[in-house]
């Protein structure tokens, strides 16, 4: 039997933020939280620029569903 880490899903998963391409944008906007005492204003580009990226990733995750065909 083969361990599941040690291949990679083709599509991965959505249930894990830490899997996600937007980890990075998200841990920013959480450090910038930090630094700022939950003072939402100064963060609002960290926010902008995950929101786009969680959006380009749904897009993504959207066109490979379309592609993808039920009865292959």
């Amino acid at each position: 039997m083969t361990s599941s880490k040690a291949q990679s899903p083709a599509y991965p998963s959505a249930a894990r933020i830490s899997d996600s391409d937007c980890f990075p944008a998200y841990t920013a906007s959480l450090k910038c939280l930090e630094e700022y005492s939950n003072e939402k204003s100064k963060c609002q580009e960290h926010f902008d620029i995950y929101k786009e990226c969680r959006k380009k990733e749904r897009e993504a995750r959207l066109e490979r569903n379309r592609s993808r065909s039920l009865f292959s």
